[in-house]
């Protein structure tokens, strides 16, 4: 069991990090400066041309002192500040990007366009809260990242939309050069890596250009995704959208595009959302493909099941720290967990690895990624597992890879080997989150919380409005903007309208289960991965006991469910040694169960796993939809915006076969508060702020039925659980109904939403703290509307004002009344916004996402699959305490006990 750490030591060892810094940072003063990077066995810099070539590794140096502004923001987090203004000045007086130079598009963003965006950011901060320090400072560096993103904006001139991943800083694009494979092709990352500097950039200046453009390409990017699988390709031509590499995962090539479409929506906080609803869709897709046990494989992008290569690169080790911040901690800590077995076994993360944790590549560069989840991971839980992980990386940098002029990366991890090579990142990021990782908050410098980090780990301001700058140097970028639209909006032929202002949305905190408050907890998950010798075959744990989906292991070859026959004999054996039990039931179907435990050996089990999800698979290619029964009327969870929408929202949601039923009957009218602790599973605190309103909880750790009496034991008038399980959504046909355990003692309704639609929900929430829900059946919307405006009346105030007395919906007033026939005044506004809901859900009754009355609950007591040939019908349950029907879903964990969901 992992023991706290003491202040003392986190102390040393943040300033050990801090000397560590300072070494690898004036070796670069000393022996390299003005050079783009230090050779630390050499003790001397690195130009651009002056070495002998390294491919396309050299793409990012462009002779303009890299590694000085690339640590700039670094200097000013490590306290630095003296050194900040001299290396400030040096890149104002010194740093020219008029260069007849070929640089990467991509490392020239986000090294050089960040680092310098850091800078400017950190000079503003360090001069409003330790003035009169950089008193002199004129918005210098915006100027130069401003000049450089100009100089990279002839890339974007594709039919696509998509930047070109080479341009000249002198003389912009050679055409002569467009038709070489190294300028045609792009990979998904360079080209959808730019939004958040670019809109900060926008932002900061007025150019409304560097937004606009970044924005395209991310749009296009999602787009070419798989329409089936929404996974994406790793390379693809940037004229034509052509894939020319399919091969999809969360490595090199494609890693930092999905950390974007996350941070930009934190960043930029869409109107629409769509950022998070597209990073929800591939996440969801990322976790049922690429995720092999613990291990994050690469598969085909159209063949999402076929496992491309055994082995995965170093860049996957970023993933962890972007769960974190999503909020699927159980995730984070157990891909982590890997990782660091990884570290621990050859002292560094290889460049590659295999899936029985062998080196692949076996060079280390010093890379931040895994760091960088560390930091985040302790962030999130305070657990000092994290911070011994951080010493272990702290010993094995100073070991094998301190020299007296820096640090060097590793040629070989086996030996030791070290290479003559000290990339910029290693001070603008390995560093710095090593000593955030031990950084306390009466050390801290900088208010970090106040940023959100790049790929590079730049910051950039959650509140764009405390960075002003000034009015002269505005109306030059005014005048710029206007000269560079007339010359890229009438060059460029994919250009579409310009881009309208947004408002910036601060960062929200993802709420967090109250077992990963308990160290033990995430102990247990870490030791599940430590005993494993493959980890593709590493059987992870879930929150709420399911077993996660297990993908079918290709050096095995296994009967799939597109060639199974229920009149082969042969057929029979095989899927009965995976524990799948056949069964004739009355209308003539085969019904097939599938148990675990009856399996003859575990890889049996998890074939029959997989097997089964075949054939949850195949429904999705089958049209037969016969002898299927009727389900009750699903209900509808409806925000009432006030001021409404243009587009009216509602919530498809699942009923419990326990407490009020508000099938053909009024709904309630509510406010919603997010019970705490949010599993539901104890007693509530803070049980007055949930009376009378809808209390939101979480699914997993006890029974639905638990988690609404403790709902109405603080007297909240109804409860919404939130699902766990992003791949399973309303919108496909995925229908679950909660049941109880016997006991009829509950009284009031619980209702069943999924995360992806929670998501918005909670987004609208955050905008809208009074926000008034509807739940119940949308038919009697109107109806419930009247029968409660006498209770109504009594209650409510005018819109837009600040009330603790919107509350409605208190069972005693749930009573019959004759309509009636004159509107209150102060209800004028409400009915208004539900009308204009029922007319917009009467316009949208076709729409594809709207759930057919034919769905089908069906309820049994393991995993199971009916079908008659045609294939018919698909349903697959979870444990005795949850009953679900599938349409045309792909389904993930599906196992459980009596005592939990």
């Amino acid at each position: 069991m992992t023991i706290g750490m003491k202040l003392e030591e986190k102390n040393r060892l943040r300033l050990k990090v801090l000397d560590m810094f300072q070494h690898g940072f004036g070796s670069y003063m000393k022996y390299a400066y003005p050079a783009d990077e230090l050779m630390p066995l050499s003790c001397k810099g690195r130009y651009r041309g002056s070495e002998l070539s390294r491919g396309d590794i050299d793409d990012a140096l462009g002779n303009f002192s890299l590694t000085l502004v690339d640590s700039l923001d670094s200097l000013a987090v490590f306290g630095m500040f003296d050194e900040f203004e001299h290396a400030v000045r040096r890149v104002i007086q010194h740093v020219s990007f008029d260069r007849d130079v070929i640089v990467s598009v991509f490392e020239t963003n986000i090294r050089m366009v960040g680092g310098l965006l850091g800078g400017h950011i950190s000079a503003k901060y360090i001069h409003l809260h330790y003035s009169p320090r950089l008193s002199w400072y004129r918005d210098e560096l915006l100027s130069l990242a401003h000049d450089l993103a100009l100089r990279l904006l002839p890339a974007f001139n594709t039919t696509s939309g998509l930047p070109l991943p080479r341009v000249n800083l002198r003389y912009g694009v050679d055409l002569t050069l467009l038709k070489s494979d190294s300028e045609r092709f792009t990979c998904t990352a360079c080209a959808g890596t730019l939004i958040l500097e670019w809109a900060t950039l926008s932002r900061l200046t007025g150019n409304y250009l560097f937004e606009q453009y970044a924005d395209r390409a991310m749009s296009y990017l999602w787009d070419r995704r798989h329409r089936k699988s929404n996974l994406m390709g790793t390379i693809l031509n940037v004229h034509s959208g052509d894939w020319i590499v399919r091969e999809s995962g969360i490595g090199a090539g494609i890693d930092s595009y999905y950390e974007y479409l996350f941070k930009a929506y934190v960043l930029l906080g869409e109107k629409n959302n769509d950022y998070l609803s597209r990073f929800e869709e591939h996440y969801s897709s990322i976790m049922s493909y690429v995720q092999r046990g613990v291990a994050m494989v690469t598969v085909q992008m159209h063949q999402p099941y076929r496992l491309v290569k055994k082995h995965m690169d170093a860049l996957l080790a970023f993933w962890p720290g972007l769960q974190v911040l999503t909020g699927d901690l159980k995730s984070a800590v157990e891909l982590h967990e890997m990782l660091y077995k990884v570290v621990q076994k050859h002292k560094f993360l290889p460049e590659a690895f295999t899936t029985d944790y062998r080196v692949h590549w076996k060079s280390h560069p010093l890379r931040p990624e895994f760091v960088e989840s560390t930091y985040f991971l302790y962030k999130a839980t305070g657990d000092p597992h994290y911070l011994e992980v951080g010493q272990t990386i702290i010993n094995n940098l100073e070991k094998h890879a301190r020299v007296p002029c820096g640090y060097a990366a590793l040629s070989d991890v086996s030996t030791g080997q070290k290479e003559d090579r000290m990339d910029s990142f290693v001070l603008a990021e390995t560093f710095k989150y090593l000593y955030l990782l031990f950084d306390s908050t009466p050390h801290r410098f900088i208010d970090i919380d106040q940023f959100i980090f790049t790929t590079e780990a730049h910051l950039l301001p959650l509140n764009f409005l405390s960075f002003d700058i000034n009015d002269t140097l505005k109306n030059e970028f005014n005048k710029m903007t206007l000269k560079s639209a007339q010359i890229y909006e009438q060059n460029n032929i994919s250009i579409s309208i310009k881009q309208t202002k947004r408002t910036a949305k601060m960062n929200q905190c993802p709420a967090m289960d109250d077992q990963f408050k308990s160290h033990q907890y995430k102990e247990k998950l870490r030791q599940n991965i430590r005993g494993d010798q493959d980890m593709t075959e590493t059987i992870i744990t879930s929150t709420s006991n399911n077993i996660e989906k297990k993908k079918n292991n290709t050096s095995n070859p296994r009967l799939i469910a597109m060639e199974f026959s229920p009149d082969n004999s042969q057929h029979l054996s095989e899927i009965t040694k995976m524990g799948i039990q056949v069964q004739l039931l009355n209308d003539g179907q085969v019904q097939l169960v599938h148990i675990s435990s009856s399996a003859e050996s575990i890889d049996d089990a998890e074939n029959g796993i997989v097997f089964m999800q075949e054939m949850i698979e195949l429904m999705k290619h089958t049209n037969t939809m016969d002898n299927f029964q009727i389900y009750p009327s699903l209900l509808s969870v409806i925000p009432l915006m006030i001021p409404s929408l243009d587009k009216s929202m509602k919530f498809i949601v699942s009923t419990a076969q326990f407490g009020k039923q508000l099938h053909k009957t009024q709904g309630i009218f509510a406010q919603l508060y997010v019970a705490q602790p949010f599993s539901g599973c104890s007693e509530l605190l803070s049980s007055h702020y949930l009376s009378f309103r809808i209390g939101i909880v979480g699914r997993g750790d006890c029974m639905f039925v638990e988690k609404a009496r403790h709902l109405e034991n603080a007297q909240a008038i109804a409860g919404i659980v939130i699902d766990n399980n992003l791949s399973l959504k309303s919108s496909t046909g995925a229908i679950f109904s909660m049941s109880g355990d016997g006991n009829n003692n509950v009284n009031i309704p619980l209702v069943l939403m999924f995360k992806d639609e929670a998501f918005q929900l909670i987004n609208l929430l955050l905008k809208q703290p009074k926000l008034i829900l509807y739940m119940g059946d949308e038919s009697y919307l109107m109806d419930s509307f009247y029968q409660q405006m006498d209770y109504l009346s009594t209650l409510i105030e005018p819109f837009y004002q600040t009330t603790d007395k919107w509350i409605y919906g208190q069972w005693e007033f749930l009573k019959t009344n004759t309509q009636c026939s004159v509107v209150p005044k102060n209800l004028k506004e409400l009915e208004l916004t539900i009308k204009q809901q029922i007319e917009n859900s009467i316009e949208t009754d076709d729409e594809p996402s709207t759930l057919n009355a034919n769905d089908e609950l069906n309820t049994v007591d393991s995993n199971s699959v009916v079908f008659d040939k045609p294939l018919e019908k698909i349903h697959s349950i979870d444990e005795p305490s949850l009953h679900y029907n599938i349409q045309n879903e792909n389904i993930d964990q599906l196992n459980g006990t009596n005592k939990t969901e």
